[in-house]
């Protein structure tokens, strides 16, 4: 994946933790259907966030951590006790 991707998805993040905690709701009392807005806040906010990171598994994982030099469709060693399905032997 290419840099300006990895920059993206950091930036992603950055914003995303950003919006966990409502500041601006803070000494509010305004209730919606009986629930402190606040508390809505939270509903949305894991809504959102399971989003992303549902996005993030699809797209992205392994960004940062995997090497883009290609990688080896091999099967591993005839003594590493795994096979070609990653299931252990």
């Amino acid at each position: 994946m290419s840099r300006p991707a990895l920059w993206g998805w950091i930036a992603v993040a950055i914003g995303l933790s950003a919006l966990t905690i409502p500041w601006f709701l803070w000494g509010d009392a305004t209730t919606l259907a009986g629930i402190p807005l606040w508390l809505w806040w939270h509903v949305g906010w894991m809504g959102l966030a399971s989003l992303v990171f549902w996005l993030f598994a699809r797209r992205a994982w392994g960004i940062g951590i995997e090497s883009d030099g290609g990688s080896s469709d091999e099967p591993p060693a005839s003594g590493s006790g795994v096979d070609a399905g990653g299931e252990r032997r």
